[in-house]
């Protein structure tokens, strides 16, 4: 895949998610909106409802007071009933009761009719039944006609509005009738409310919960009394709910945590996805790097060993017994450099199949790296340089595979010659720290840029040198080697500064014996 192909790909992916991430919060900010709002008109209705409840309850008190005659703060006047009560000897009269019903109002109220009698010596009426029924019947006509055109209770309803609002209201009734409004509002959180007075502009709380502060948090008010006679007073009824927001949050939920939870998941697997290209754009640029290398490194040994094999050939050199064995030495040698290579190869396979065994057991470090300094100091010396050592005193016991360990100190010693200047000066050296085995090989070499230095440890990774191909390799050995450390549960650090060296920290835990 071309670059701008892959560079098209990721901005339509990108666009088409970025969309998607729009429209699905779009929609969970819409539900979240819908359920707030109905939460608020719940609330409101809640609290007209309980407005109307309380003006209804002071009209009824006025209604009640009209019947009785009452006036606000004066005690209740006891009923009469008397029958034929005696003036004086001469006389008697008749007092009825008669109950009426307001056609307005719908409620009852009591009246009394007195019906004055002459005795049996100077009457002029003889109270006799029938004219006693025609006398109730005229004055229960004349009172019911009275008491259509006498809205006698509205004066008293007047009289109430004057008090305080906390005389208006009985805080009881309040509770109860809020919470009962509330809960049938389906609202099933716990709510603070308080009854407030805002004359000459200052608010203040007449009464309600003791712990009344909403602080930050959302209020709902409500006017009370909105239809008094003279107008309605600055009183209100104010509520609010602590855990309104948790309470939203939580009735959402079950509608927008499966969006969420899919929108994320669509993003992780975009970004995985994202991931996942560039590295396998990375991985088919390291190995088009490894197969120009590889190709590069195995054509060299043919070439020369094809050159030296014409040469014994076609008889262009002369045959003598000194240049044949000569010339089949290079052909040995560069055999043995081609045969190297490709080990190096299906060694790197193997392991990374995971059938590469290993043979786990104790040996001293000290010793393993003197042995590997004999044998690579030959190398060092040909290019004139230096391999100096500094070695702990006592023994060093680790347990490990001491082949590839061996191998893993070759490496790094190889790569130290490779990228060293003309005149390489290596050091190895150990010591024991904090109970761990440190192997570390520095040299004066060309440096690794810190942009590549997490890189080399990659396979077939090789820091870029162009076209210039000064260096022989596949990029296999430091994969190699931090492959066999991970292993042995080691760990490798890398200390390097470009154009004056680097320097290879290995560490394994220690056995004591």
């Amino acid at each position: 895949m071309s670059r701008k192909m892959l560079i098209t790909l990721i901005v339509v992916m990108a666009a088409v998610l970025s969309g998607l991430i729009f429209v699905q919060t779009t929609m969970i900010k819409s539900a979240s909106d819908i359920r707030e709002e109905q939460f608020n008109r719940s609330v409101k209705n809640a609290l007209l409802f309980v407005s109307a409840q309380l003006n209804q309850y002071e009209e009824l008190e006025a209604r009640s007071n009209a019947i009785l005659q009452k006036l606000p703060l004066q005690p209740e006047m006891p009923q009469v009933f008397n029958t034929f009560p005696r003036k004086n000897p001469g006389a008697s009269s008749l007092r009825f009761g008669i109950t009426v019903i307001d056609q307005k109002s719908k409620s009852f109220i009591k009246e009394e009719i007195n019906i004055d009698f002459q005795d049996s010596v100077g009457a002029s009426i003889s109270p006799d039944s029938s004219s006693i029924a025609t006398l109730f019947e005229i004055q229960q006509k004349r009172r019911r006609e009275n008491f259509q055109r006498n809205d006698s209770w509205k004066t008293h309803k007047i009289l109430l509005e004057d008090r305080l609002i906390q005389k208006r209201i009985d805080s009881t009734f309040l509770d109860q009738i809020l919470k009962s409004a509330i809960k049938d509002s389906e609202i099933e959180i716990e709510f603070k409310y308080a009854i407030k007075n805002a004359n000459l502009g200052r608010e203040k709380i007449v009464f309600g919960n003791t712990d009344y502060a909403p602080g930050r948090k959302k209020e709902f008010s409500q006017r009370l009394f909105q239809y008094d006679s003279y107008g309605s007073k600055p009183n209100y009824i104010n509520i609010y709910f602590p855990k309104r927001s948790r309470y939203l949050l939580k009735a959402t939920g079950i509608s927008i945590i499966p969006t969420i939870i899919l929108t994320a998941m669509l993003i992780g697997i975009f970004v995985y996805t994202i991931m996942v290209i560039f590295r396998q754009k990375k991985l088919s640029n390291i190995k088009n790097d490894f197969i120009n290398n590889m190709t590069h490194e195995l054509k060299t040994p043919i070439s020369t060993i094809s050159l030296a094999s014409q040469m014994l050939q076609d008889g262009s050199i002369t045959n003598t017994p000194t240049m044949i064995a000569h010339v089949s030495k290079v052909i040995n040698e560069e055999s043995k450099r081609l045969g190297f290579q490709v080990e190096k190869v299906l060694q790197m396979a193997v392991f990374n199949e995971g059938r590469l065994k290993f043979k786990f057991k104790e040996f001293d470090v000290n010793k393993m790296i003197n042995t590997v300094v004999d044998n690579f100091e030959l190398r060092v010396k040909n290019k004139n340089g230096t391999l100096k050592t500094n070695i702990s005193k006592g023994s060093l016991i680790v347990k490990g595979d001491e082949v590839h360990i061996t191998n893993v100190i070759f490496n790094l010693l190889d790569n130290a010659v490779k990228y060293s200047k003309e005149i390489p000066e290596i050091q190895i050296s150990t010591e024991r720290k904090n109970g761990d085995v440190i192997i570390s090989v520095s040299d004066n070499g060309i440096g690794i840029p810190k942009e590549h230095q997490s890189n080399i440890f990659d396979r077939f990774y090789r820091v870029p040198t162009g076209n210039v191909h000064n260096v022989k390799g596949f990029g296999l050995g430091l994969s190699y080697v931090k492959k066999i450390i991970d292993s042995h549960e080691g760990e490798i650090k890398v200390e390097s500064v470009l154009n004056k060296g680097t320097k290879f920290s290995i560490l394994f835990p220690q056995i004591n014996n």
